[in-house]
């Protein structure tokens, strides 16, 4: 409790306990976007906190419900827009699911590789973004300087940098350009090559180990009560992986390193998000090399002008960039869903700041927040 001296008339005073209320967003830098934090303060300490969120709700959910299949992609990889292509892959596998339809071999593989380049992408923003909260410039620099280098071969193939627009129900839109896998090959050496540079720039930085160690302590029983997901929950040794333990696309052809670590602080999840970089770096160039082994063949199926879901329910979940990304579809044989719920990562991930920020300094908030690695509308939809 803080305390308050008040005077009345002359020399007399009165003693006065009080809680103070801060409310942090919802535009402040620290938060990302409009993200709203009530702390209660006890002095410098949090003694309490509530997420308010809902600055940014579109109803996306109910979008859905009026949109067909082509057009709910254009809407689904909004929501996190660190990670357009992965958020697109949960509404066309469900509904593939539904038709009983294969996509051509090819498609599987390309998917399954520029999922990986789009969790690099959202990656590097992340380990760029971070220290930068903390006072540290320079890493920004160095990780916008890989996300530009991959942005390129990912812009050449689909025409866009964020919101990508290349999956389809069936397959992709379009087939790679001629020249493209060897661009992604050496896009992919590169970024491996000078992913050492923001590692030894910051990771081992006494500044940044003082800011992060033992700050922010997620349990392994919070994350299961808060159902956390991703890069959060394997820094708190939560050894769970879609890509390995329920795999989809063409991972379960592939050697699926699960990156965890046991001190689930601030310090842990940026290693769990640095060693994951170097395993999808990895993943990307497997995938390349299938790819370039793999005879010519259709990219997508041919599907009719005014495409039909037939009747019935399915859910399809992906590991996301930020956790588990899933899809609740339910068709009445139209050509739009009757429902389509999203579970999204960043809203369960977010929920248990109120149980990790209380007894922490409101100094230590913005080091905690910046860790959860969250997009504000992929909180909201």
């Amino acid at each position: 409790m803080t305390e308050r001296v008040v005077g009345i008339g002359a020399g007399a005073k009165e003693l006065a306990t009080e809680d103070m209320i801060l409310n942090i967003g919802p535009q402040h830098p620290s938060t990302h976007g409009v993200l709203r934090l009530r702390l209660t303060l006890d002095g410098e300490r949090i003694a309490t906190a509530e997420p308010i969120i809902g600055y940014m709700h579109r109803g996306a959910e109910k979008l859905f419900e009026v949109r067909d299949y082509r057009q709910i992609i254009m809407l689904a990889n909004r929501h996190d827009w660190l990670s357009g292509f992965a958020n697109e892959l949960g509404v066309v596998l469900a509904a593939e699911r539904l038709l009983g339809m294969e996509p051509p071999v090819r498609a599987v593989w390309a998917r399954t590789l520029l999922a990986e380049l789009n969790r690099v992408l959202n990656h590097l923003m992340f380990l760029g973004s971070y220290p930068l909260e903390l006072g540290a410039i320079t890493p920004l620099f160095y990780a916008f300087d890989e996300r530009e280098r991959i942005q390129a071969v990912m812009e050449e193939i689909s025409g866009g940098r964020m919101h990508y627009m290349f999956n389809r129900v069936g397959g992709l839109k379009e087939d790679l350009p001629l020249g493209w896998l060897d661009r992604v090959s050496a896009a992919v050496a590169e970024t491996r090559r000078r992913v050492p540079d923001i590692e030894d720039l910051i990771l081992h930085n006494d500044i940044f180990l003082a800011r992060t160690t033992g700050v922010g302590v997620l349990t392994h029983d919070q994350i299961m009560q808060y159902g956390v997901s991703g890069p959060i929950a394997r820094a708190s040794g939560v050894d769970l992986d879609l890509r390995r333990d329920d795999p989809y696309l063409a991972y379960p052809e592939l050697p699926v390193k699960v990156v965890t670590r046991s001190a689930g602080d601030c310090h842990a999840r940026f290693e769990v998000l640095l060693d994951q970089l170097k395993v999808s770096l990895d993943l990307a160039d497997t995938c390349a090399d299938r790819l370039r082994a793999l005879p010519p063949g259709p990219i997508n199926q041919r599907l009719p002008k005014v495409l039909k879901v037939p009747e019935g329910h399915t859910y399809a979940w992906t590991e996301n960039p930020l956790g588990i990304n899933g899809y609740y579809l339910v068709s009445r044989g139209d050509k739009t869903p009757w429902r389509l719920k999203l579970r999204s990562a960043s809203y369960n991930n977010i929920q248990v700041l109120r149980e990790m920020l209380p007894g922490h300094l409101v100094a230590d908030m913005v080091a905690i927040l910046g860790s959860m690695f969250f997009v504000v509308g992929d909180i909201d939809k």
